[in-house]
């Protein structure tokens, strides 16, 4: 299946899940990495929308690969999805280009599972906090996989790197 990764984390330097998972990405055959912030910046008016459109139509799976920051995406991720997903081109107004692909989240977080569950801090899974970009993917007309989410990256789990890496090839494999 022909994958498209949009890669973004606002402080790639200091990230190494994010780095590990994007490079493991791209050793992937039928894979496409595109990393926003290496691209454009910090510039979200930057982005090309004709170059990331393109790219999104040639992919039959588009994965948004980013660490899970204050409950939601990056700035550089949300900039991508306003300006690249417009009306008229990705849907309404015989816009459909999206419709029938499919749409995955892989995310790293700081806090444990049990942060993000009914019992947890925040009393919210990963998935109900990530339900925002699944509705954005069934308005499309995308179908929306499951996501694969790291927990502790920054305490318990990071230096689980390697079996993060086997988890996200066998996610894309499929």
């Amino acid at each position: 299946m022909k994958t498209l990764i949009i890669v973004s984390h606002p402080y790639s330097a200091q990230s190494r899940v994010i780095n590990a998972l994007q490079k493991t990405a791209e050793s992937l055959s039928d894979v496409t990495v595109r990393n926003l912030d290496e691209l454009y910046g910090k510039n979200t008016e930057a982005i090309d929308v004709a170059t990331e459109q393109a790219a999104s139509e040639a992919a039959e799976r588009i994965v948004f690969l980013y660490p899970t920051h204050w409950f939601n995406i990056t700035p550089m991720l949300k900039a991508y999805l306003n300006s690249v997903w417009t009306y008229g081109w990705a849907f309404g107004s015989g816009g459909d280009v999206l419709k029938g692909k499919e749409l995955m989240v892989v995310t790293s977080a700081g806090a444990s599972e049990f942060t993000y569950s009914h019992d947890g801090l925040i009393k919210s899974t990963m998935k109900e906090v990530l339900t925002p970009l699944k509705a954005s993917a069934l308005y499309v007309g995308m179908k929306y996989a499951e996501c694969l989410a790291f927990y502790e990256v920054t305490g318990e789990n990071k230096d689980n790197i390697s079996e993060f890496q086997q988890q996200l090839i066998e996610k894309l494999q499929f």
